[in-house]
């Protein structure tokens, strides 16, 4: 590993209760990137999450109670060094030596690479079918191939993730966010193959795939509104345009007149298709870019 580069490094891993991984996870980073600074933000734990930390002599930021990951990454995020983060879980099922591969893709000029995972490494075929549900929209709000929405294993450019801080949630939707975000603002993100490993054993998930799940589509619509608003403004005033001309169609058919219905649908299409082209003028000093 280039050691010059890893001095300009911050690791961040948010864990709640993940001892069991750590054990073997924290050892196998410091060998790769000894210069690196090793954030750690202990969510809430209750095992000896802390204990691996303290012997690794790992800097270590202790939350009294389980706040979220997105919370856990906002306060790594906040604390680190480095020029570039790298973010990564503590579960055991990313895995260290995958680390070189991205920081060679985002030395390229990217300011944000995923590690994408294929089938193999999604933990169920429901999550993967989620997963590419989530790419699909994602992709098509903000009209660039996504492969991998929800993956927490990249690399950032630091001071660029600062900008979007306020925007991200405190959940498990965070590279939801800062995904789209990146794209909005024109930073180039790009993608690298990542072999996942099995979770440790004693290391449970904490996403729940239904609540979590409606929650990543919430999140998907909510930053595609802040990303291109008229992409979601403008489908539903024309399907409120086109709801008004069939009534108008069935109602002057049937009784030869104009009803209050259509002006209304008519009056609500126009006003829906205002307010998305206010909101994209809005989005535009939103995302502008900081010099």
């Amino acid at each position: 590993m280039n050691t010059k580069l890893s001095k300009t490094v911050s690791i961040v891993i948010p864990a709640r209760n993940e001892a069991a991984s750590l054990i073997d996870l924290l050892p196998s980073l410091k060998q790769l990137l000894p210069e690196a600074e090793i954030i750690v933000v202990n969510d809430g734990s209750t095992d000896d999450t802390y204990a691996i930390c303290e012997k690794n002599s790992i800097r270590t930021i202790n939350n009294p109670y389980g706040k979220g990951n997105g919370a856990a990454i906002k306060a790594g995020a906040d604390a680190a060094s480095g020029e570039t983060i790298i973010f990564m879980d503590a579960d055991g099922q990313h895995q260290a030596k995958d680390i070189e591969a991205l920081l060679a893709k985002y030395n390229e000029g990217y300011h944000m690479i995923v590690g994408a995972r294929d089938f193999k490494g999604q933990t169920s075929i429901l999550r993967w079918i989620a997963n590419t549900i989530y790419n699909w929209l994602s992709s098509w709000v903000v009209n660039h191939k996504i492969l991998d929405l929800t993956s927490g294993f990249r690399v950032v450019n630091r001071k660029k993730f600062l900008e979007f801080l306020h925007l991200l949630p405190n959940g498990f939707s965070y590279p939801t966010t800062i995904t789209m975000s990146f794209f909005r603002a024109g930073y180039s993100v790009g993608y690298t193959p990542i072999t996942t490993g099995s979770r440790v054993k004693g290391s449970t998930s904490h996403i729940s795939l239904f609540r979590d799940g409606a929650r990543f589509l919430i999140i998907i619509f909510k930053v595609g509104i802040l990303y291109s608003p008229l992409k979601i403004f403008l489908p539903i005033s024309l399907l409120h345009f086109l709801a008004g001309i069939g009534l108008y169609a069935y109602t002057y058919a049937n009784f030869g007149r104009f009803t209050n219905m259509s002006v209304l649908l008519f009056t609500t299409s126009i006003l829906i298709f205002l307010i998305g082209l206010i909101s994209e003028q809005i989005t535009t000093l939103i995302y502008r870019p900081n010099k």
